[in-house]
């Protein structure tokens, strides 16, 4: 693979980065939103499921011992 100059490096990589589409302020605001929100649900899910079985599990030792 052939070097290529410095300068020419930093044009091109100034080139590619013009073509990307940066999303607007809002599109982070909501996006951000929704992970916040489908954290906060996986969170409950998950602390749900840990007490069901430690409640399963707290019957099932209580019976056997």
């Amino acid at each position: 693979m052939a070097m290529t100059n410095p300068l020419q490096f930093i044009q091109q990589v100034r080139a590619e980065v013009s073509k990307v589409v940066w999303p607007t302020r809002r599109e982070v605001m909501l996006t951000t939103g929704m992970v916040f929100a489908m954290a906060a649900l996986t969170a409950v899910f998950f602390s749900l499921v840990d007490l069901g079985i430690r409640f399963g599990l707290g019957q099932i030792l209580s019976l056997a011992g």
